[in-house]
C-alpha cells in the first residue's frame, strides 16, 4: 500500500528501530538522468541543516547547525567519507544521508543508515532507493551489518527499508504495537508476522 503524506502524520507517532544482520547482497539503485550522488566536503555543514530543515527534522536552519555540530561536530574527517549529497542536474543538493556507525547499538558495533531525506518536491522521482543503495555500500566498506531508527509516521521510508532488508528490531510492547499498526497500513510480506489474524 502507497500512503500519502497526509495520511502518513495521521499515524500515531512510535519510535521504532530496524536492522540488518548482514551487509551482503545488497541491492542495487542507478539514479535517474540529471542526477548525482557525492561525498559532504568540510564545511557543508549548512547544506547539510538546510536539506533536514527542509524535510521537518528540525524547525530551524540553526537548530540543525547545533545538532550537526554537538553529533558531527568532531567527526568531521569521518563525515567526508560517510555522508552523502544527492544533486540535481543544475548542481544543487537536494538530499542526503549518513552511512554511520554505533559502538553501542544495545551492547554491538553496528553500522548505521542515518539522516535519509530528499526536499519534497524531489520525492516521487525514484530518487531515494538509489540514495540508499549508495550509502549501503559504504556502510558495507566498514562494517558486517546495520541498524537505523524512524519512526511510524515514516511508514513510506520503512517501506523502502523493508525492501532493504531491513526488518524489526523489538525491543518492548510499544515496538510489537508499532509494527502491528505498520503491517496494517504497509501490507508487506515482511510484516507477515505482526498482521492481525
Amino acid at each position: 500500500m502507497i500512503l500519502t503524506p497526509r495520511q502518513e502524520e495521521e499515524l500515531e507517532h512510535i519510535p521504532v528501530a530496524m536492522v540488518r544482520e548482514t551487509l551482503t547482497d545488497l541491492p542495487s539503485f542507478a539514479l535517474p538522468t540529471g542526477y548525482r550522488l557525492r561525498r559532504y566536503r568540510r564545511g557543508e555543514e549548512r547544506l547539510w541543516a538546510e536539506i533536514e530543515t527542509a524535510v521537518a527534522e528540525f524547525p530551524t536552519v540553526e537548530r540543525a547547525l547545533a545538532h550537526f555540530e554537538k553529533e558531527f561536530g568532531a567527526y568531521r574527517g569521518k563525515m567526508e567519507s560517510r555522508c552523502l549529497f544527492l544533486e540535481d542536474a543544475a548542481g544543487r543538493a537536494i538530499g542526503t544521508t549518513t552511512a554511520w556507525y554505533s559502538g553501542d547499538f544495545h551492547g554491538e558495533e553496528y553500522g548505521r543508515i542515518h539522516w535519509v531525506g530528499i526536499v519534497l518536491e524531489y520525492q516521487g522521482r525514484k530518487l531515494a532507493k538509489p540514495l540508499m543503495a549508495a550509502a549501503m555500500e559504504r556502510l558495507a566498506q566498514s562494517h558486517d551489518r546495520a541498524y537505523l531508527a524512524t519512526q511510524t509516521t515514516s511508514a513510506r521510508a520503512i517501506q523502502m527499508y523493508l525492501d532493504f532488508g531491513f526488518a524489526p528490531f523489538l525491543t518492548s510492547d510499544r515496538c510489537r504495537e508499532a509494527w502491528r499498526l505498520l503491517a496494517s497500513v504497509l501490507g508487506h510480506p515482511a510484516l507477515q508476522a505482526y498482521q492481525a489474524r
